[in-house]
């Protein structure tokens, strides 16, 4: 499942539009402090995923969320909504002390108009996609936005793209930065002409680019395809890490459903972020493994079983 598939899924489940009584009844709602589930991680539902149980209505998807657990939510195409509906949702999550997690930057898609290239027009789409991402991220209490740098130019030495990536980021970074928000690039699995592939490769690019408006968007479903070796690529890569999305291999579902041991994983991140005084939002970017309310029962149930690691 590529993420334009994901999103086009996700925002179709979840419905164009906001009820006008959505907010009425919010007094309803049970704070974080009396959800059924008491996670240890932020982890962040996508709208979509819960319709069977919460129904297509944003506002209700949202307080289905926060009665079950989930401190945060993720939202890739946020930039495609309009106004009033960002609105709607960044005001029903501030009432339920919900974080906002990343939506994706719009440059054209994931191998559009890549920055390898080195291109003027190429990276003025990507500076402008900057520009309006820091007006979405302020109405909606955004902090990051995901970021794909786009394909290989496959005529220019990977030294020279590698260049070109670095410099074009930095520029997004200086639209950034000064208002505190963080571009997570993501390596992806998707397609082999992607530039961005593995962790090690987007360490170096944050450490050229030198900002922290730039990122590590690790993704434990795509770095298990590209690399495996999970929590050592975690470890080396920490320092630079800004955010985690969650999807098991095969199929691309929720925890326990495939070959990734995500309690040790979910453990491991737990442990290390604690002891340097750190807070990840994991962005559950993946399908549900089963259909109707039954599947999403089962989702809720494996997240509950993989957060359950001793502390």
């Amino acid at each position: 499942m590529q993420r334009r598939d994901f999103v086009k899924s996700t925002l179709g489940l979840a419905g164009a539009t906001l009820a006008g009584n959505s907010l009425a009844g919010n007094e309803s709602s049970p704070p974080q402090t009396m959800a059924k589930n008491q996670f240890k991680l932020l982890y962040a539902p996508h709208f979509g995923m819960f319709t069977n149980s919460a129904g297509k209505d944003l506002i209700d998807q949202l307080k289905f969320m926060a009665d079950n657990g989930f401190k945060a939510l993720e939202d890739n195409g946020m930039m495609g909504r309009p106004v009033e509906e960002q609105e709607k949702i960044a005001k029903e999550m501030a009432r339920l002390g919900m974080k906002m997690g990343v939506f994706v930057v719009d440059k054209g898609g994931n191998g559009a108009n890549t920055l390898a290239a080195g291109k003027k027009e190429y990276i003025d789409i990507f500076l402008n996609g900057c520009k309006k991402a820091v007006e979405v991220a302020k109405r909606v209490n955004a902090k990051f936005m995901t970021v794909v740098p786009g394909d290989f130019q496959r005529d220019l030495p990977i030294g020279i793209q590698t260049g070109n990536v670095i410099d074009a980021l930095r520029r997004g970074a200086e639209i950034l930065e000064p208002h505190g928000l963080t571009m997570v690039l993501e390596p992806l699995s998707d397609t082999p002409n992607l530039f961005l592939r593995t962790s090690d490769q987007t360490y170096e690019i944050c450490r050229g680019v030198n900002s922290p408006a730039c990122k590590i968007l690790f993704d434990v479903y795509h770095m298990q395809k590209n690399e495996g070796h999970i929590i050592p690529h975690i470890n080396w890569c920490w320092s630079e890490i800004g955010y985690f999305q969650i999807g098991d291999n095969p199929g691309r579902k929720e925890p326990t459903t495939g070959e990734i041991n995500y309690k040790n994983v979910f453990k491991h991140c737990y442990e290390k972020a604690k002891a340097n005084n750190q807070e990840f939002i994991w962005g559950m970017e993946h399908g549900n493994a089963f259909p109707g309310k039954e599947g999403e029962m089962a989702l809720i149930k494996a997240y509950v079983e993989s957060d359950s690691f001793a502390v």
